[in-house]
């Protein structure tokens, strides 16, 4: 059974490996599935008390519900989905971590405390209950902000972090207490009690953060997820999880890494500094001077002499359901012998990869996908930049020396000879910053839903000779 174990991990590895590909992602899954497969029937196979019943009727109704979600779930709502998950797979940790300590058959003896089990158990069950709940709560709250929920916290500045390490401190005495007791009775009442601190703790804890900073969010709560999943394998003595729960901790992290880097902020700051919160006030159209206005007749006539064209899409794009049209519209430009490129941006969207996914959907081909870093150098020579439904990161602003988006890295389509901006209004994205392109010289404002405006544009590029 070890080979199957070891298999199993290779096959983790190898599938983690493969996400990090636009062109190989779906490959990927398919091998993480596959080493999950034999994880799973491997467990089952060399444990001693297996309900076979309730492993089939966990399987078939939990994979059932699944499918249902994940078919019914529009693209627009996939950053919601993922953070749900990701508080399923903490809170599932938890619970099996409440479940095995709570029905221990040493600790139905009195004056046996979960200490007596040793060091490592006595760290590892109330870590998993902690990190579990602080996952399930806190992405739920994430859940909330992504679909546009105001939740603000209800104290602030300094006196909210006090308010956190408070409860820090109790979850550490709730777990402290439950380590140390000698019976059943107060075991169960400490881990009630830690449960749910540990579930306030979460919420607390998120509520504070921005929406700006929710693709952070969303990677880092993934990575908690894996942590309490690897804790949950010291608990059960499942060599197995403990693997795929320290990959799953691990590149999540690596991942959220990534996306400060992109941000140009420390993890800390994002987690503390509450940027774009639901207070930031939204800039009106007064602070502009020289909004330039255009329609799709006008956007297609310009992109009838371009042989360049670069698409940067936004969350707005997700939000309009555009991405087959914007597809359409990249086919009709490419017969007129234009170049199309798409610059994908790290924290586009709410999610990370929420833009790649999205133009997927819409068989947009992977060599047409470009990353910021790789498309930057080229904006200077494009002739027309159409940007849909994103704004902090095309934002100038970043360049300032001040300012809340101050040295985070942002796609240079200023630079282009042309940049038509479709948005819905001159409001401001996540930060909350009035966004200087817009009234720049070579830009366009093109006021109308993403999905109109980009079916009017087809439409006039169709008629043109």
């Amino acid at each position: 059974m070890i080979y199957l174990y070891l298999l199993a991990t290779l096959l983790f590895v190898f599938g983690i490996k493969r996400l990090t590909s636009v062109k190989t992602c779906q490959q990927g899954n398919r091998i993480s599935e596959l080493g999950m497969l034999i994880a799973v029937v491997t467990v089952l196979l060399i444990g001693s008390h297996v309900n076979w019943a309730v492993v089939v009727a966990g399987i078939l109704v939990g994979g059932g519900v699944g499918l249902v979600i994940a078919k019914r779930t529009p693209t627009t709502q996939m950053p919601e989905m993922v953070a749900a998950l990701n508080g399923f797979g903490g809170v599932a940790s938890a619970l099996v971590a409440m479940a095995e300590l709570l029905l221990a058959p040493q600790l139905q003896v009195a004056d046996f405390s979960l200490g007596d089990l040793g060091v490592v158990p006595a760290v590892a069950f109330p870590a998993t209950i902690i990190v579990g709940m602080v996952t399930l709560t806190g992405s739920f709250v994430a859940y909330g902000k992504l679909s546009g929920k105001k939740l603000s916290h209800p104290l602030q500045g300094s006196s909210r972090h006090y308010l956190h390490a408070a409860l820090g401190i109790a979850a550490i005495g709730c777990a402290t207490w439950m380590a140390l007791t000698g019976s059943h009775a107060m075991t169960t009442v400490a881990v009630i009690l830690l449960a749910l601190v540990a579930a306030v703790l979460g919420v607390f804890l998120v509520m504070p953060i921005g929406g700006a900073d929710m693709p952070v969010v969303v990677s880092l709560l993934n990575s908690y997820s894996g942590v309490a999943a690897a804790f949950a394998g010291f608990v059960t003595k499942e060599p197995l999880l403990i693997v795929v729960g320290a990959l799953v901790g691990a590149s999540g992290l690596i991942l959220t890494q990534i996306m400060c880097k992109a941000m140009n902020r420390s993890l800390a700051n994002v987690l503390l500094g509450g940027m774009g919160d639901d207070s930031a006030v939204a800039k009106d159209a007064k602070d502009y001077k020289s909004i330039k206005q255009a329609g799709p007749e006008e956007v297609a006539m310009l992109l009838d002499g371009a042989s360049s064209c670069i698409i940067v899409p936004g969350y707005g794009l997700a939000v309009a359901q555009a991405q087959h049209i914007v597809k359409d519209l990249a086919d009709q430009l490419q017969k007129r012998g234009c170049q199309v490129r798409y610059a994908i941006h790290p924290v586009a969207g709410r999610m990370p990869g929420h833009m790649n996914v999205l133009l997927a959907e819409s068989d947009v081909p992977y060599d047409q996908l470009w990353e910021m870093d790789r498309i930057n150098g080229d904006f200077k020579n494009t002739d027309v930049v159409i940007i849909v439904g994103a704004n902090d990161v095309v934002n100038p602003a970043a360049r300032e020396p001040t300012g809340p988006i101050a040295g985070m890295p942002i796609l240079d389509v200023d630079q282009a000879r042309t940049v038509v901006v479709i948005k819905r209004s001159l409001s401001p994205g996540y930060a909350g910053i009035r966004n200087p392109l817009f009234d720049m010289d070579n830009c366009l404002m093109v006021f109308m839903d993403a999905k109109e405006a980009l079916e009017g544009i087809v439409k006039e590029v169709k008629e043109l000779k």
